[in-house]
């Protein structure tokens, strides 16, 4: 691209009509010019060559990805990259804000992320490095779209979890046990005072714990223990499966006693997601395979909160996520920026419950807690409440001997001493992390 050319792809964002534009902001690092990278990046993702050869015309006034602000933050010499081949300084370290006008792929979500995570973002010249670090969506684009159908008011007011947290339990051994043993474990749970037993992300329809089997035993326990405790309790089936499975399986599960299900959002497809919010009649929650792959590196990829905002639009009204802790790798300010993700406003799109998890237990709760800044989450222990030295039963009574602590503003080691569970909880998980 030649110098003169670039500047069709720069604008002034006070001359533009915000809602008919995605703003993107991006990272990149690039050898030579960078206001040259950032126009390929513009232009690769959208108008690519914006004229016919010998016709006086130019298509970037309408259909052009333009740069609305571009800052070099540093230069870096003599780095090399693990690419093939390597790029050695000088390199331009940069962000850029880009407004790409969404008629190009309208409200689709595969075309749109054809766009702005495909190959004109991936390939541009001189630009080996670069990470879609967030996306604003006007309310324009959103209105096209259902989101969440409960949202976390609508879980509240379903499920009766007033002003606390929402009490998730992985179903542990997750992968190996029959139907029957793991049926007897979510309701030992579920008489202990866990909300919502869960099939692991890994378990769906395997031919030792078929979904019609098991759904139908884990729907009668879930029955039984409302029937004993006089609270609702929810089964969270895992549908996951080829995308022309998913209707099905969710129509098996609920049919059976499910009242909510579980997909892994990204494998099975942001489109597919969509297409399954349209059809169910129970919430949708969406678990985290593949974000890491698409995240880990710090600057290259797409960053987590795009994830989940895209999560959420598709129509999820949960959205497990990596939480706190080094057993995720993911630092607190960026599950924080997962959460925000979730809860922030989004024209009519309404909130999603954030569910920050990994390696929790009554232990790390008021940590979770005070990070989040609120009871609007959900708490998602695996071996916290099924590897409890209690059993299930007294890993779900520990969990909620934790929040009675927290509520009552005493420390929970304190209020531990006489609550048998919670006491076995953190002296096998330990008090703090």
């Amino acid at each position: 691209m030649q110098p003169a050319d670039i500047s069709g792809f720069f604008v002034d964002a006070s001359r533009l009509d915000a809602e008919d534009y995605l703003f993107l902001d991006y990272y990149f690092e690039c050898t030579g010019d960078p206001k040259t990278a950032a126009a390929h990046l513009c232009s690769e993702q959208s108008t690519a060559q914006w004229k016919r050869v010998g016709v006086d015309e130019d298509y970037r006034p309408r259909f052009a990805a333009k740069v609305v602000d571009l800052e070099i933050e540093t230069l870096l010499s003599g780095t090399s990259y693990c690419l093939d081949p390597p790029v050695v300084g000088p390199v331009s370290a940069c962000r850029v804000r880009i407004a790409h006008p969404h008629a190009n792929f309208g409200p689709r979500l595969a075309n749109m992320l054809s766009a702005v995570l495909g190959e004109g973002a991936f390939f541009a010249p001189g630009i080996p490095v670069v990470k879609l670090l967030d996306i604003e969506f006007p309310i324009s684009f959103l209105a096209a779209f259902d989101g969440p159908q409960f949202g976390i008011d609508g879980l509240r007011a379903l499920w009766g979890i007033r002003d606390r947290p929402f009490f998730f339990g992985v179903i542990k051994p997750n992968i190996g046990l029959a139907p029957e043993p793991f049926a007897a474990l979510a309701l030992d749970a579920w008489l202990g005072g866990l909300d919502i037993g869960k099939d692991d992300e890994m378990l769906a329809d395997p031919d030792w714990s078929p979904l019609a089997e098991r759904s139908a035993l884990l729907g009668a326990a879930r029955k039984r223990a409302e029937q004993q405790t006089g609270v609702p309790k929810v089964y969270l089936a895992n549908i996951t499966d080829e995308v022309e499975r998913l209707t099905d399986l969710h129509d098996i599960a609920v049919a059976n006693g499910a009242n909510a299900v579980m997909v892994n959002a990204l494998p099975v497809g942001l489109s597919a997601v969509r297409m399954l919010r349209r059809h169910a009649t129970v919430p949708l929650v969406a678990h985290f395979p593949l974000i890491a792959a698409l995240s880990r590196l710090p600057n290259f990829g797409v960053h987590t909160r795009v994830l989940t905002k895209l999560q959420r639009l598709a129509g999820c009204d949960v959205v497990i996520m990596p939480g706190f802790g080094s057993r995720m790798m993911t630092s607190a300010d960026e599950v924080l920026e997962n959460v925000a993700a979730c809860i922030d406003p989004m024209g009519p799109i309404k909130a999603a419950l954030p569910v920050p998890g990994g390696s929790d237990s009554a232990a790390t709760l008021e940590s979770v807690y005070r990070h989040v800044g609120s009871a609007d989450f959900g708490f998602v222990p695996g071996r916290g409440v099924f590897g409890h030295p209690h059993g299930p039963r007294g890993g779900a009574a520990s969990l909620r001997q934790a929040w009675d602590a927290i509520a009552q503003g005493i420390a929970v080691a304190e209020y531990a001493d006489g609550q048998p569970e919670l006491k076995a909880a953190l002296e096998r998980f330990g008090q703090t992390r």
